[in-house]
């Protein structure tokens, strides 16, 4: 699934491009809603962000694409690879700026893990 953000000048840092913060927001909360799609009626929270790669800068005015794909699915948890990519302005194209995994675990009402739901539209890359 693909989604877009535009980084305004709210979400720059001191050194004029975009905060690592707002990237990391918005790859959470862009991964969930791909994960609270795929799990309907399940209690999912951020439990790990593998190998978070900040590769290039993004100035204000770039507009991103977040590229979320299911990686693995465990009995509790589940994983999506996230890369963003920003059309910087000017540019003829975009650039990979971002990547990393994301790990969601299922939560009952008491707040312990729970089994996750075989769902069969989720295709990780390991299938």
């Amino acid at each position: 699934m693909n989604t877009y953000t535009i980084v305004r000048p709210e979400h720059l840092n001191h050194h004029g491009y975009l905060f690592g913060g707002a990237m990391l927001r918005w790859v959470d909360e862009n991964a969930w809603l791909v994960a609270s799609r795929d799990f309907c009626g399940c209690t999912l929270v951020t439990v790990a962000m593998d190998d978070v790669q900040f590769r290039k800068r993004a100035p204000s005015g770039s507009i991103l694409r977040f590229e979320i794909l299911p990686d693995r699915l465990g009995r509790t948890s589940v994983s999506y690879r996230v890369s963003v990519y920003a059309d910087l302005p000017g540019s003829l194209g975009e650039e990979e700026v971002f990547s990393t995994c994301v790990t969601f675990v299922g939560l009952d009402t008491a707040g312990n893990k729970q089994p996750l739901p075989r769902i069969t539209q989720f295709r990780s890359r390991e299938a």
